[in-house]
């Protein structure tokens, strides 16, 4: 069973690359700083759920081993759980809410259970419009419905040297679509991590392991509500 769960995360993986923000490693940002040993990935039963994840170098988990990643803690935090869930790391780093509105199309013909999106940061620091983000999350949500495919929605906020008024309005963003679209939603999936230099690498923007053990506690009570209601096989 790890073999296939490996083999579809490489399918996967392969897919999503953007050639121009690799995953691991960019050029000038010097070796990957694995801070703990990868912990062993859990076992997952046959016809468990396929969850992808969706995001950019917070979700892929730059700089650290993929099993220190965010994904991977909520993984073993659920299969301790007895919710184990087959899980798809579609994190891309310097991905956009435009780059993943390329790639679902990919995605949802895999037939994954869930969809987990983690897309704006990089929107937001580029000072992209707000009206531009919401309208390709937006169409992430309706390719994900069309396929009837679930979808949880995790909030991004910005930080204030930005300015207050794109911050404003890009914090508003996230719960508006969640509200008006019904669907499921954590407002700061970031929050305790962002802006704390602790739990954040010495670029300051990319989350430690610690950082992202906090991050997946952030997400895991509404994953563990998605994961429940999803239909038995």
């Amino acid at each position: 069973m790890r073999f296939a769960v490996a083999v579809l995360a490489l399918v996967f993986a392969l897919a999503c690359k953007d050639e121009r923000a690799p995953q691991r490693n960019l050029p000038g940002d010097g070796p990957a700083r694995v801070e703990t040993p990868a912990p062993k990935a859990p076992e997952i039963p046959p016809g468990s759920p396929t969850v992808v994840f969706l995001g950019d170098s917070i979700t892929a988990g730059l700089h650290l081993a993929a099993d220190l990643a965010f994904p991977a803690v909520l993984q073993r935090e659920l299969a301790a759980e007895g919710l184990p869930f087959v899980l798809v790391n579609a994190g891309v780093s310097g991905d956009t809410s435009s780059g993943g509105e390329t790639r679902i199309d990919y995605i949802l013909e895999n037939k994954p259970d869930l969809v987990v999106i983690e897309l704006g940061g990089n929107d937001g620091l580029r000072g992209q419009p707000t009206d531009v983000v919401d309208a390709n999350l937006r169409s992430l949500i309706y390719k994900c419905r069309a396929k009837y495919v679930p979808v949880i929605l995790l909030g991004v906020q910005l930080p204030p040297s930005l300015g207050p008024d794109y911050v404003a309005q890009f914090d508003a963003l996230f719960p508006r679509l969640a509200a008006q679209e019904s669907v499921p939603f954590v407002p700061k999936f970031m929050e305790g991590v962002g802006g704390v230099p602790e739990m954040n690498l010495p670029d300051g923007l990319h989350p430690t392991a610690k950082g992202h053990e906090r991050i997946a506690q952030n997400v895991l009570p509404k994953l563990r509500e998605e994961l429940k209601r999803l239909p038995k096989r």
